[in-house]
C-alpha cells in the first residue's frame, strides 16, 4: 500500500489553494502532484525499496510545483533511478522515473516552463525532458524567456523541441491540463537523438546518495510548503545495539539468506564512504550519512549534524530480515559485530575491493534512520548459541524491564513537558531530544515508532525508531513479559 506522510495532505491542499486562488491577468495551471509519483513508488515497493521509497517520491512530487528549480524534477528522477539501481536494476521503476521525468510542471501564469539545462547524473535519463501542458502559451516561457534564450531548449538540444510542448514520451505535443504521463502511457519514449549526452561525470548516484530523505527542517518555497517524511534519528544517551536471537534456528536461518552477505558489504562501503565526509561535504538534500561519527542530513545543500550519545558513533549496519542498510548510532563493537555476522570480513569499512560492487545490487541505500526493518527480529552470528547466552547474561532481563519502564514513561510525556538539557525521549511516538528545555521532536518515518529498547552486549537501553512487532520482539527477547510497557 502507498504510504504518505501528513505531507501529501499539505501537497493536496496546496493544489486545491492553488487552484482557487485569484488570478489576475493569466490562467494557473496545475496538477495533482502526488499521483505523478504513485505508481514509481508501487514499484519501488515491490521491488523490495522499503521505507527508502516514500522520501523519494514525495521530494519527487514537490519538484512539479511552480516555485521548483528547473533542474529539481530531473535531480528526483536521478534518486528514483539511483535506488533503482540498488534494486537490481529494477526495469519497472527506471521506465517510471523516466516518464516521471517528463510529467508537465505546474505553470503559474499559462506559460510554458523552463528546462533543465543541465546533464542528468544517470546516462538513462539522457535526452528525456518534460512535457508542456495544452494550456501554456508554447512560445513563451515563465520568467519573460522567449524560445532561445538559456532554459527555453532542453540540455542536449540544439532547436526548440517540435512540436512545441511536446517530450518523448508524447511526441505528438503537449499533455492535457493536469493530466498524468503515468496514466496516458507506459512507454518512456525514445530518448532525443540529439540529447544525448551523459552524466557530467560518467557515473552513477552511490548508495549513500540515492535515497533521499526530505528532511523536516527543510525550508518551504512560496508553492510548496511541504517537506518529505522526515526519520527519526536514531541517537541515544548510550547505545543502540543488535537485537538478541529469539531461538536459535531464526539465527541461522538469518545468517543463510540471500542477502545478509550483501548487505554487510553494502554496509562496508557505506562506512568506507563516510570516512571521506566532512561537514562541508558536497551532498543531495535528503540525504543520510555519518559525518565525523555524528548523523547527518543533508538540508539546503549542507550537512546538519546530531552528535550521538556518549560511547557511541554514526554507522551504516546491514539489515536483517531483507536486503538493505540502515544509519543509526550505535557502537564500534556493535557495528562490527552486526558486519561480521552476515559473513562480510574486514571490519567496520572492509577491504574495500568487493563492497562496491556488493553494495550496487544489494538493495541498499541511505534508509531512514533506524527506522525501517533495520533491527527488526534477530541479529544473527555465526554461533547458534548466541540465543542462550544472550538470555542468561546477567543484564539481559534487566535491560528489557528498563525498556519497558522507559516506554511507559514517554506514554506520559507531551511536546510541552519539561525536560532536562541533553535529554533523548520518545514523544508521542516521535524521537525526541530536550534542547534549552523543550522537546524538539523528529518524526520516525511511515509505519515506525519511537520506542526504548534493551542493550545487547552490555547493560542499557537505547532509544530509536523501529517497528512496534520489533520492540515487541527484542524486549521479549530478554524475558521481559508484558509488551512494550510491561503492563
Amino acid at each position: 500500500m502507498v504510504q504518505f506522510t501528513n505531507t501529501a495532505l499539505v501537497f493536496s491542499f496546496l493544489a486545491a489553494t492553488a487552484r482557487t486562488a485569484p488570478l489576475s491577468l493569466s490562467k494557473r495551471i496545475a496538477q495533482t502532484t502526488i499521483d505523478s509519483v504513485t505508481p514509481w513508488e508501487d514499484a519501488c515497493n515491490s521491488a523490495g525499496g522499503g521505507q527508502q521509497c516514500n522520501p523519494i517520491a514525495v521530494t519527487a512530487a514537490s519538484t512539479l510545483l511552480a516555485a521548483a528549480g528547473n533542474c529539481d524534477q530531473q535531480n528526483s528522477a536521478d534518486a528514483m533511478i539511483s535506488l533503482a539501481k540498488t534494486l537490481n536494476n529494477d526495469a519497472n521503476m527506471i521506465s517510471l522515473a523516466q516518464i516521471f521525468a517528463q510529467q508537465p510542471r505546474n505553470s503559474p501564469n499559462s506559460l510554458a516552463v523552463p528546462y533543465c539545462d543541465n546533464a542528468p547524473q544517470n546516462s538513462e535519463l539522457s535526452g528525456f525532458f518534460q512535457c508542456q501542458f495544452q494550456g501554456s502559451d508554447q512560445t513563451s516561457f515563465v520568467g519573460g524567456l522567449s524560445v532561445g534564450d538559456s532554459g527555453t531548449i532542453p540540455f542536449g538540444l540544439s532547436a526548440a523541441v517540435s512540436p512545441a510542448g511536446s517530450c518523448p514520451a508524447n511526441p505528438s505535443g503537449p499533455v492535457a491540463d493536469g493530466q498524468q504521463l503515468n496514466t496516458i502511457t507506459q512507454n518512456p519514449g525514445t530518448p532525443s537523438s540529439s540529447g544525448s549526452a551523459s552524466a557530467s561525470d560518467g557515473t552513477t548516484a552511490s548508495s549513500a546518495s540515492a535515497a533521499p530523505v526530505a528532511s523536516s527542517s527543510g525550508t518551504s518555497t512560496s508553492d510548496n510548503a511541504g517537506a518529505g517524511a522526515a526519520a527519526g534519528a536514531s541517537v541515544s544517551s548510550d547505545s543502540s545495539s543488535t537485537s538478541t536471537a529469539a531461538t536459535t534456528s531464526s539465527s541461522s536461518s538469518s545468517s543463510s539468506s540471500s542477502f545478509a552477505l550483501s548487505n554487510g558489504q553494502a554496509a562496508q562501503a557505506l562506512n568506507a564512504q563516510f570516512a571521506s565526509l566532512s561537514p562541508s561535504s558536497s551532498c543531495t538534500d535528503g540525504q543520510n550519512a555519518c559525518v565525523s561519527g555524528a548523523f547527518a542530513q543533508c538540508v539546503g545543500g549542507k550537512f546538519e549534524t546530531t552528535q550521538c550519545g556518549g560511547g557511541t558513533t554514526c554507522a551504516a549496519l546491514p539489515l536483517v530480515n531483507s536486503a538493505g542498510t540502515s544509519i543509526t548510532c550505535t557502537t564500534t563493537a556493535d557495528a562490527e559485530a552486526r558486519i561480521a555476522a552476515t559473513g562480510a570480513t574486514g571490519g567496520l569499512t572492509g577491504d574495500g575491493s568487493t563492497a562496491s560492487a556488493d553494495a550496487s545490487t544489494s538493495g541498499t541505500a541511505s534508509a531512514a534512520v533506524a527506522s525501517s526493518t533495520a533491527a527488526s527480529s534477530t541479529d544473527s552470528t555465526a554461533s547458534t548459541n548466541q540465543a542462550a547466552t544472550s538470555s542468561t547474561s546477567s543484564f539481559a532481563l534487566s535491560n528489557g524491564q528498563a525498556a519497558q519502564k522507559l516506554n511507559a514513561q514517554f506514554t506520559t510525556l507531551s511536546a510541552s513537558s519539561s525536560c532536562t538539557e541533553g535529554q533523548n525521549a520518545c514523544v508521542i511516538g516521535a524521537f525526541a531530544q530536550c534542547v534549552g528545555g523543550k522537546f524538539e521532536t523528529t518524526q520516525c518515518a511511515g509505519g515506525t515508532t519511537c520506542a526504548a529498547l534493551p542493550l545487547v552486549n552490555s547493560a542499557g537501553t537505547s532509544i530509536t525508531c523501529t517497528t512496534t512487532a520489533d520492540a515487541e520482539a527484542r524486549i521479549a527477547a530478554t524475558g521481559a513479559t508484558g509488551g512494550i510497557t510491561g503492563s
